[in-house]
């Protein structure tokens, strides 16, 4: 059985096939076959960047490690030879806390009060290979062919030693360079955190929201301060505002607020709704019409803020619809209401 386009149907193919093919392979080593034909051959090596065994793999693995066996075939079908170790990833957080979470410790210092570094880390090195089965069995279903019985290991001595010699040319070419760079932090664990990491603890919270009143430099009004809206959830990269970037195609209105303080405020007119308190609109126009030279300057001044037409930002967030660039214009920090 078929579908239209010519491929098996999964419901139609008995477990037994893959059973037998696997066995197969096995049997007759056709991996090592592979590799030993090809012996005298160009080489072309493969180091595996090595999965964590003490977590479960799931299908992104599966992904990753198809792209990568693409690649490995086609190199051994152009008549390479080319020998595939396979790595375990032994360091790290991951099997730190694992090991705090079976052992019960809340702080770094609960291990040395408790039960000590040594066993500590020998706890580790048992935790590292929690899942090893699961991984090669995983390895073997994919038919990802690698080295799995000559694996490196990240935490054995040769491995770490083969790193320093590394690290040690590199600074002998004077390739190595100190520098400063911002991490996430963690102050429980006493380590920066990948960005993986960070994102493990990412959370949806209800936070309230700032709204900044940025002045216009050069009013049309001689009687009324002019201010734009904006909204922003990180207030502390305000002193390195440059600029604020509005939607041409969204309809923007001027208020006059019924308070007497004498100020127009210009934002969305689908932000309306987050004005308090009467209000009359004195104007309204797309934002095309604000990108000239009124420039926002208000607060504290920077020096690189100024008047920047003609940049093509491709998203829409509510809930402000104008949004304001620091200094390096590396990330939007703030949106226009």
């Amino acid at each position: 059985m078929a579908d239209e386009k010519g491929f098996p149907m999964y419901g139609s193919v008995s477990p037994r096939s893959e059973e037998e093919i696997l066995r197969f392979w096995k049997d007759n080593k056709i991996f090592e076959k592979s590799l030993e034909s090809r012996k005298k051959e160009k080489k072309f090596v493969f180091f595996e960047g090595p999965p964590y065994a003490n977590g479960i793999p799931g299908i992104h693995h599966v992904e990753s490690r198809s792209f990568k066996d693409i690649i490995l075939r086609y190199k051994t079908m152009r008549g390479f030879f080319v020998p595939r170790r396979a790595g375990w990833d032994t360091h790290g957080l991951p099997t730190e806390m694992a090991v705090e979470k079976a052992l019960g410790i809340k702080s770094k210092r609960e291990i040395e009060e408790k039960i000590g570094v040594e066993k500590f880390v020998e706890e580790a090195k048992k935790n590292v290979f929690t899942f090893i089965d699961a991984w090669e069995k995983l390895t073997d279903r994919m038919a990802y062919w690698l080295d799995l019985k000559n694996a490196y290991v990240t935490m054995t001595n040769n491995y770490i030693e083969s790193l320093w010699a590394v690290i040690s040319e590199i600074s002998k070419k004077k390739l190595l360079y100190e520098d400063y760079k911002v991490l996430p932090w963690c102050p429980r664990c006493g380590t920066s955190l990948s960005s993986h990491e960070l994102a493990q603890g990412y959370q949806k919270v209800k936070e309230n929201s700032i709204y900044v009143k940025f002045q216009l430099a050069g009013d049309k009004s001689q009687n009324q301060r002019v201010s734009c809206l904006v909204w922003t959830t990180t207030p502390w990269t305000l002193p390195g505002n440059v600029a604020l970037a509005v939607n041409p195609k969204i309809d923007y209105v001027t208020i006059e607020r019924a308070d007497n303080s004498g100020e127009w405020l210009i934002l969305a007119e689908s932000r309306l709704g987050v004005i308090e308190g009467e209000y009359k609109i004195i104007n309204r126009e797309k934002g095309a019409a604000l990108a000239d030279a009124r420039n926002c300057n208000g607060g504290r001044k920077n020096e690189y803020s100024g008047c920047y037409v003609g940049w093509k930002i491709h998203q829409r967030r509510e809930p402000t619809n104008m949004r304001r660039f620091k200094k390096s214009l590396a990330f939007i920090q703030c949106r226009f209401l």
